[in-house]
């Protein structure tokens, strides 16, 4: 009998099994994945406010790379901002919680009748006092989404690139499908991560176009010779509207879940780290883990984040609804221009209400009545 299965080695249920370790090793845990390494093929990265310092300290080992700052570009704005952003791969993540978790991870499985006290692994039943599916974003019919989709190549380059920050928007590229950036991950001065990022509303990916576009930007950067190392790719949920609720309702059998399947993800930028990081402490602290206990957080956590963030919900539709698809960076170069510590605090989704007053005033870079009208569109959300 476990203690806790964690089914599905994603972010989410790998940073629940690392602070678990971290604070309560008597547990018995088991860890459960189907592809050959925790964590898949991944790059994850987040900045300095969205964590705090003490999740900072019990994540620190995971981290590959940190940066004093960043920067961004559109065709009429470029800026540096101070603030320090961090990087976290799944190659790190896989060697520091194999070795943590001490041989308690079944990798290559295959899982049926995931249940809440009970999964079966590789056509064994294994019984746990709670058990918590994290295997990834599930689609709902009370969930209404758009998409962050990209596709990345990690490359090594014959010379130095030149690059010594990240650049997380590019958005001198040509637009098309959506609203269209590149960034970039200078994680040596030969090695650099380059990823071509649409907001769109279609999860489709044209690999064959993306690759082209990748290639076409490190032409224009003067990065010659690049030999591609790994490539990586996403499709991620941006939400538009919903009912939490419902949501969760419908889910069989009272069963726990974490990460994108719990709809724990910023509404704008469809990361997850953020949360499943508030949640793996969260986890970590509650007296017993018995599956209604774990399954109650989990969904009032959900419920709590999702409400917390309609007012990113309502960016969102501006976003994809007020504007042609071509002209969609428009609102983004305008919010870069505000203050540092506003756009910290929306990355961090801790937007205050003085945020949100300055984001909406002053010339709207689209059309008035477009914005009303996305404001309104896909319907009332539940209070």
């Amino acid at each position: 009998m476990h203690d806790l299965i964690l089914v599905g080695g994603g972010l989410a249920n790998s940073l629940i099994a690392w602070r678990l370790r971290q604070l309560r090793p008597e547990l018995r845990l088991l860890l459960v994945e189907k592809e050959s390494r925790i964590g898949g093929n991944h790059t994850w990265s987040f900045y300095e406010r969205d964590l705090t310092p003490a999740q900072h300290a019990w994540i620190r080992p995971l981290i590959v790379r940190t940066w004093p700052a960043y920067e961004v570009r559109f065709p009429g704005h470029r800026r540096r901002l101070d603030t320090a952003c961090y990087s976290i791969s799944s190659e790190r993540l896989h060697e520091v919680l194999s070795e943590a978790l001490d041989g308690a991870f079944l990798l290559d499985a295959s899982v049926a009748d995931v249940g809440r006290n009970s999964v079966r692994i590789n056509g064994r039943l294994y019984d746990a006092h709670a058990v918590i599916d994290g295997r990834g974003h599930a689609a709902s019919a009370h969930m209404r989404y758009a998409y962050q989709k990209f596709v990345g190549h990690e490359v090594v380059l014959p010379h130095p690139h030149g690059q010594a920050l990240p650049v997380i928007m590019d958005a001198t590229v040509a637009q098309h499908d959506g609203y269209r950036f590149v960034y970039t991950l200078p994680f040596s001065e030969n090695r650099i991560l380059v990823e071509d990022t649409y907001y769109s509303t279609t999860p489709d990916l044209d690999l064959p176009v993306i690759r082209n576009g990748i290639r076409a930007y490190m032409e224009s950067r003067g990065w010659q010779g690049a030999v591609i190392e790994r490539e990586e790719s996403g499709v991620l949920p941006i939400a538009l509207s919903g009912d939490i609720e419902r949501f969760w309702e419908d889910k069989p059998g009272a069963l726990p879940c974490s990460g994108m399947r719990a709809a724990l993800f910023h509404a704008t930028t469809g990361y997850s780290l953020l949360f499943a990081v508030r949640l793996a402490d969260g986890i970590a602290c509650m007296k017993t883990l018995d599956a209604d206990s774990v399954y109650r957080h989990v969904r009032d956590f959900s419920v709590r984040q999702w409400h917390s963030q309609l007012f990113m919900r309502l960016l969102n539709r501006m976003l994809f609804f007020a504007s042609a698809p071509a002209q969609r960076y428009r609102l983004l170069q305008r919010f870069y221009k505000l203050p540092q510590q506003l756009i910290e605090r929306f990355y961090a989704a801790q937007p205050t209400l003085s945020d949100k007053c300055r984001i909406l005033v002053g010339k709207p870079p689209v059309p008035v009545w477009g914005a009303v009208k996305a404001m309104c569109n896909m319907g009332k959300e539940p209070s």
